[in-house]
């Protein structure tokens, strides 16, 4: 296997593509860890091999897992195309916090793997240690030179416009659990300079059973350059209500990187969806672009079909697949916490 090498900071030129620019694959973490699932984690792994044979339509899929975990991926996805296992070890199956960030280059030439430092969501689910490696073990398969900005932060916890701007929230990244001693002006700096970003944007937001603290992934997308989509939960009765409404405020008063303020478009989120009592973090902002499609998590619930209406407005290019994840959200995550592009 190569091994990756330690790179200086990207160079003027190099920036982080947008999600719905061409992909070269999309990498998943097979399921492994029960623990992370409500109920019976049977139903775990044929979710997964969903997503696959979907994903797998439209684009390569990598599959990664190690011994016995690579072996049952195997088993499960037997007979699917365009899919290849490789094996990386894995602590748990959230792809996209775990695996590297991918720079467009600023000159023709492969990628650039920028791997942030991973604590489990500030300490929540020991261990942690071989998802805390599976960046910079992504990069060295790919032969891609790796550069270590020195901060804990998760994929989904990052959201860009490919054009400089980056939309993140402050409760998962400015937080003492992840980079405790860092002001958000150091935190500022470092992401611009490891990402290739003119303009961070700080929101806040949360959704009651998000243990993440608030990825940007579950509150608030970009859909085109100065375009975001963003929850909004019309039950006045729901936890959610609140924050998301202060957050959708926010937003609005909100500038890009090439000084367009953000228009804004509202998607309501189901209410209250849970799981034997506990109230999970189920959103339509969880959707997945990749090559000619947009995966989208539904949840068997009267809100699913407005959504997939928006989103078919937004995308008029891409088919929308929408997904059921009522398996997947017994983990609190859904299509977009389990996936990883890599682009073209």
């Amino acid at each position: 296997m190569p091994v990756a090498t330690s790179a200086t900071p990207p160079v003027d030129g190099d920036r982080l593509p947008a999600e719905w620019e061409p992909h070269a694959a999309t990498w998943l973490a097979w399921p492994h860890r029960r623990q992370t699932f409500l109920g019976d984690f049977a139903d775990i792994p044929p979710a997964f091999v969903r997503l696959v044979r979907l994903l797998a339509g439209y684009e390569p899929v990598r599959v990664i897992g190690t011994g016995p975990v690579l072996d049952d991926a195997a088993a499960h996805l037997q007979g699917i195309a365009n899919v290849e296992l490789i094996d990386i070890p894995t602590s748990d199956s959230w792809l996209r916090d775990t695996g590297p960030v991918f720079l467009k280059p600023a000159a023709s030439g492969p990628p650039l793997a920028v791997a942030f430092d991973f604590n489990a969501w500030g300490g929540k689910y020991p261990p942690w240690d071989a998802d805390a490696a599976v960046a910079g073990q992504m990069a060295a398969h790919l032969g891609l030179d790796t550069v270590r900005p020195g901060i804990v932060l998760e994929g989904g916890a990052i959201e860009t416009d490919g054009e400089g701007t980056l939309l993140v929230n402050h409760r998962c990244i400015d937080d003492p659990q992840r980079n405790p001693g860092r002001s958000r002006a150091e935190l500022t700096g470092v992401l611009q300079q490891s990402l290739g970003i003119e303009k961070v944007l700080w929101v806040g937001g949360e959704l009651a059973g998000d243990d993440t603290d608030g990825h940007i992934d579950q509150l608030a997308r970009f859909v085109a350059p100065g375009r975001v989509v963003a929850a909004r939960q019309p039950d006045r009765n729901d936890p959610n209500h609140e924050p998301l409404e202060n957050n959708l405020t926010l937003l609005e008063t909100l500038v890009d990187a090439r000084g367009h303020r953000l228009e804004v478009i509202p998607i309501d989120l189901p209410a209250r969806v849970g799981y034997r009592g506990v109230q999970l973090p189920a959103s339509y902002l969880n959707f997945y672009l990749l090559n000619g499609a947009v995966i989208l998590p539904t949840f068997d619930h009267a809100a699913d079909a407005a959504a997939v209406r928006t989103l078919a407005e937004l995308f008029p290019d891409r088919t929308v697949e929408p997904f059921s994840a009522l398996e997947l959200i017994r983990g609190r995550g859904a299509v977009h916490c389990v996936t990883r592009d890599q682009p073209a």
